[in-house]
């Protein structure tokens, strides 16, 4: 795709299997019930399309593309024609979408409709005609030494200013946390800037979370300290999952996020019961035994 670019490491031959890593979603999958990220990355438990995450990704894709279009040119009207394309796209490579509506045209154009109001909101927030990415959907890796994890995602957005310094950007279409449930989208920034800053040594100027949802832009100058304290938590985790992996002991934790889950009926915390683990899968899976951490991005 146009503007897809990747950090020095990450590259990858067609046909070649991926390593296992550890990305910014497992982690938090993880953090938030051990048994999701089993379900998930271990016994990759189908779940049924969502028509918010099939948004977001063509938000996405429309904001990436936005920026392929000449200065002067990236207005609203250039993003919303791009949204049929893009959604086109977006089902070619991911059929399941298509069930979403099924023959239910009006509900389809309601739903792009709100996928268009998302990019309003973002030509609220930012002028995509003074900006001009060095990267967007930028794949990044990184392995931690010492025994540590290898770590993966993707940027939407790398922002570099004349003077060399990083602004690490990324999209959310829903709405902002509210005051003290901020902890994720915290993580996950700082998990990106501690790839970008052990990857390129530079630390980041700025990690910035930009709302579309409320029309909310999170900002925040991370110290090395920072970073560094996301390494060490990081690592804790890994420690916690390679414990897991080779246990079997993925606990459930409820919390009131359960009732988004598909999974309930193979949960105990519900009464019902889980695949039979596999040691053998699991060290497949998670990379066990390789000297790498766990968790498909």
């Amino acid at each position: 795709m146009p503007g897809v670019q990747t950090m020095p490491g990450a590259q990858t031959m067609p046909g070649a299997r991926r390593t296992p890593a550890l990305s910014p979603s497992r982690a938090n999958d993880f953090m938030q019930c051990p048994l999701l990220f089993r379900f998930r990355v271990v016994d990759r438990l189908p779940e049924p399309p969502s028509s918010a995450a099939a948004r977001g990704t063509l938000v996405h894709s429309v904001l990436e593309r936005l920026y392929d279009e000449p200065l002067g040119q990236r207005t609203r009207d250039a993003a919303l024609r791009l949204l049929p394309g893009e959604w086109s796209r977006l089902l070619e490579a991911e059929p399941a979408y298509g069930e979403l509506f099924g023959e239910d045209g009006a509900a389809q154009e309601q739903w792009l409709d709100g996928a268009g109001k998302l990019l309003g909101t973002y030509f609220t927030l930012e002028d995509p005609n003074r900006l001009q990415p060095e990267a967007r959907e930028l794949r990044v890796e990184h392995q931690l030494g010492a025994g540590g994890p290898l770590l993966r995602g993707i940027v939407d957005r790398l922002d570099v200013a004349p003077d060399g310094a990083l602004r690490v950007v990324d999209y959310k279409t829903g709405r902002s946390p509210r005051p003290g449930y901020e902890s994720s989208a915290v993580f996950q920034m700082r998990f990106y800037g501690l790839v970008i800053w052990r990857e390129r040594g530079v630390l980041p100027k700025m990690l910035q979370l930009v709302y579309l949802g409320d029309g909310q832009v999170l900002r925040a100058e991370p110290r090395a300290r920072d970073l560094e304290l996301t390494e060490q938590r990081v690592r804790a985790l890994w420690d916690a999952i390679e414990s897991a992996g080779r246990s079997g002991a993925f606990q459930p934790r409820k919390s009131a996020l359960c009732g988004w889950c598909h999974h309930q009926s193979a949960c105990p915390a519900f009464g019902g019961t889980p695949p039979v683990f596999d040691p053998a899968l699991a060290a497949e899976r998670l990379g066990l035994g390789q000297g790498i951490a766990p968790g498909l991005s």
